[in-house]
This record gives C-alpha cells, sequence and structure tokens, in this order.
C-alpha cells in the first residue's frame, strides 16, 4: 500500500508551483484595490472634512442629532441643539455628509 502511495505521488505533475504563486499575488492584488485602498481614502476624506469644520458649521451627529458648532475643542465638539442646550460630541462621530443631509432637510421643509 505504502509503494502505490509513493508512485501516485512520483507520477503527479509538479510545475504548478509558480502558477500558484502568480495566482496568489493577484488575488491580494484584487482585494488590494478593490477593498483596502478605498476604505482608506474614505477615511482620508473624513478625516480632512473633521479638520475642516469651524465654528458656526451645521453638522449631524452618528447618533442623528442636529445642531451647529458652537466651540471646537481638542478631542471633542461643543454643539448647540437648541436654544440654551449644548452637548458635547467626540469628534469621532461627525460624519461628512451632515452638512448634505442638514441642507437637504431644510429644502424638503420649504
Amino acid at each position: 500500500m505504502l509503494q502505490n502511495l509513493i508512485s501516485l505521488q512520483a507520477g503527479a505533475p509538479t510545475g504548478g508551483g509558480l502558477s500558484g504563486i502568480f495566482m496568489i499575488v493577484i488575488l491580494i492584488a484584487i482585494f488590494y484595490f478593490m477593498m483596502i485602498r478605498p476604505q482608506q481614502k474614505k477615511q482620508k476624506e473624513i478625516k480632512k472634512f473633521r479638520e475642516s469644520l469651524s465654528k458656526g458649521d451645521n453638522v449631524i451627529t452618528a447618533g442623528g442629532i442636529y445642531g451647529k458648532i458652537k466651540e471646537i475643542r481638542q478631542d471633542s465638539f461643543l454643539i448647540t441643539i437648541a436654544d440654551g442646550v449644548c452637548i458635547r460630541v467626540d469628534k469621532g462621530s461627525i460624519y461628512p455628509n451632515a452638512a448634505d443631509a442638514q441642507n437637504d432637510t431644510e429644502t424638503k421643509k420649504d
């Protein structure tokens, strides 16, 4: 039985090593360009948006709270959500489509 196994292994073609590595490299490249690179680009855009926010900008938080930036601190924003009502929100919970969402809701009300 052992001799049959050895003879079967000896007769198997061994030329597929290089093409197998080539296919793995191609799959990794496709994965990078289809998944990883767009995510990194999106994160850079979000970071740029958060850095460009200034006092008086209308924003929407991750929790869906609409407000206006009253003060910018090192790691958070102070947002006015009603007359005399301010909340502190972490910078990570403000998203780029916030200004667009605010404008869309204002135009729908008019």
